[in-house]
Formats: structure tokens, sequence, C-alpha cells
């Protein structure tokens, strides 16, 4: 089915004004786009090292919307312009000038999984979208290590640089029998490969709660028993009694919440390993080592080049020995020892 994109012309000052004028009269899911520069708290909401640069704020902004192609467009753009006019001695509304474009419709959701093959992680260890054939990778063995993932929305393909880091360097730290904490678990990806590489147990925690339902299904789709845990059941005792051989997910931020911290379990990890950004690797490092017996490892990825130093400090502060650290394209992750 094909629709149509109207986009209007208006300003900063009323843009709110003119969604709530569009949502009157049955238009909903309306695209902003404007200049209006990044607060503090937005930049903190933002899960990317590199911030978007936005040019200087010209008080402009573009409404975007879709209608079907049955829409008389001359009489829906004069009845919005109409409607709209009524304020004009209230609001700046700018030139209320129409583009309009036709555009085919797309199943956004799931339009990226024709672009999502299988492809090997690192040697001997192969990564499989769900609904793909392992032997679309030439260069498969049998031999190696399969794992099934469909990330639905959570983040976590394992396709990206910051994600083979960590594999990498689970394949070679982790040990047969050892308990994994991943903080940041996405879709689940890290935790399952720990636990296909020998880990007796795994606790991933996300600040998603999509993630951490996504990295359910994952685990019990690679075999792997695991179960959701919704913290606002209650918890008793500690988070990390779990069962061997099972991966234990639950939602939170062990970065605000003490008393999920305690939960967690102290003393309790011999391996963490965290994919997030550099950002929150900096305060997690003053954190993380509470949860770690000593002579343990800290996996840390998802740190762009340019932050690589700021993380080695934090470490070195929080009385980590670097004992690796990995580089890929322009991404760094480090190995540390408690």
């Amino acid at each position: 089915m094909k629709w149509i994109k109207l986009s209007l012309s208006t300003t900063v000052e009323a843009e709110d004004l003119v969604t709530a004028v569009l949502d009157e009269m049955g238009i909903e899911g309306v695209q902003i786009e404007d200049k209006v520069q990044l607060s503090e708290e937005d930049k903190k909401k933002m899960f990317i090292d590199i911030l978007p640069e936005l040019p200087p704020d010209d008080g402009e902004a573009v409404l975007s919307f879709y209608v079907d192609c049955d829409t008389d467009i001359e009489e829906l753009k004069r009845n919005i312009t109409e409607n709209v006019s009524l304020f004009s001695e209230d609001y700046n509304l700018g030139s209320l000038e129409f583009e309009v474009s036709e555009t085919e419709d797309t199943d956004w959701i799931n339009n990226w999984k024709q672009y999502f093959k299988p492809f090997k992680a690192d040697e001997g260890i192969v990564i499989k979208p769900t609904w793909t054939d392992v032997n679309e990778l030439p260069d498969h063995d049998e031999s190696d290590l399969i794992i099934e993932i469909d990330p639905g929305t959570a983040f976590g393909t394992g396709a990206h640089e910051t994600t083979k880091l960590c594999i990498k360097a689970l394949k070679k730290y982790l040990k047969s029998g050892d308990k994994l904490l991943d903080v940041g678990c996405g879709s689940g990806i890290l935790s399952i490969v720990g636990m296909k590489l020998g880990a007796e147990c795994a606790l991933g925690v996300d600040v998603d709660d999509n993630a951490t339902h996504t990295s359910v299904e994952n685990a019990e789709i690679n075999a792997i028993k695991s179960e959701y845990l919704d913290l606002k059941e209650g918890v008793h005792g500690s988070l990390i009694d779990i069962k061997k051989d099972h991966i234990r997910f639950f939602t939170g931020n062990v970065l605000e919440d003490d008393n999920l911290c305690k939960q967690t379990g102290f003393d309790r990890f011999d391996v963490v390993v965290a994919n997030i950004l550099a950002d929150i690797i900096i305060p997690l490092s003053g954190v993380t080592s509470k949860y770690m017996r000593k002579g343990t490892i800290f996996i840390s990825s998802g740190i762009i080049n340019t932050k690589e130093e700021a993380v080695r400090e934090a470490l070195l502060k929080n009385d980590f020995e670097i004992i690796d650290v990995i580089h890929m394209n322009d991404w760094v992750a480090f190995v540390a020892r408690k």
C-alpha cells in the first residue's frame, strides 16, 4: 500500500500547538524536526558515545505525518491551515507551507532482518539469526559453536565490534564453572555465549525491560534454561541463587539502586562483562568490584577509542589491574583483574 506524506513548515514556538490541532483532527504519529539543542537531561538519556552536532537553532520546525492515498489532499491542507490559523494572534505560526510526497508501506520493524546474516563472531563461534540457515555462512565448520539470536527491539545482534570484543575476551578468560554477571545484557547474547563456553550460571541485568524479556527468549532458543525475575514481586535473598546451568534475567539499574546491588550478590562472581558505553563503564568500575571475588575478571567494552584513557584511569583508580586491552577498528575492550 502507498501512503501520502505531508510535511508542514511551522515554528518551534508553535510545534506543540500544531501537533495538538492535528491530533484533534484525528492525525496521529506526527514526526517533529527542529534544531533545538539537546539539554543535559536529554544527553543522559542518549545511550551513545558521540552526540550529534546540531546546527544553530533558527526557530523553524517541520511536522510530518502520513495519510492514505484516498485522502483529498487539497481539502486536508485547507482544513489544517484554517484550524491552525485560528491561533495566529497568539503564536508565530511560520509559513504553514506544505510539501507532499508519496511513499511505499514498509514493515520497518522487520525490514532490517534481510541484512542480518550468519557470521563468525570469533574463531569457532558463529552467531546465527533464528530465521536463517547456518549454511548461508560459506566458511562454517561443523565444530563451530552456534549461537542463535533474535534481538527483537533489544540491542545486540553480535555483529558490532564491541560485542565481538567481549566474545573474544570471554573465550580467552572465562573458565569452566565460572559464575557470570552480564551488565547491560541487551539481547542476552553475552550471557548465552558465556554459558556455551562453560559458565556454571549467569545473571543478566538491563535497564530496558524489553531487553531482559528478549534475553529470556534467546536463552531458551539456545536450549539454556532461564527465567525472568520480576523485582516488583519482591526478592528474597540473593539474585545469584541460580540453579546450575541456568540464566536469570532482571530489569534494574545497578548504578542507582543500592538495594538492588546488595541483592545482586557481593563477592559472588568470577567474571563480570559490560558491553555498554565509556560514560557508564567509568562509574560502573567503582561498583563492579563489589560483586567480584579477588583475582576475578572484569571485561568492559563499548568504548570508543577517544575515551580509552578515561576508562583506563577509572579502572586503575578503582583497584583493577589491567591485564589485556583489545582493539577492533575504533573500539576498545579492557580486561581487568580485581
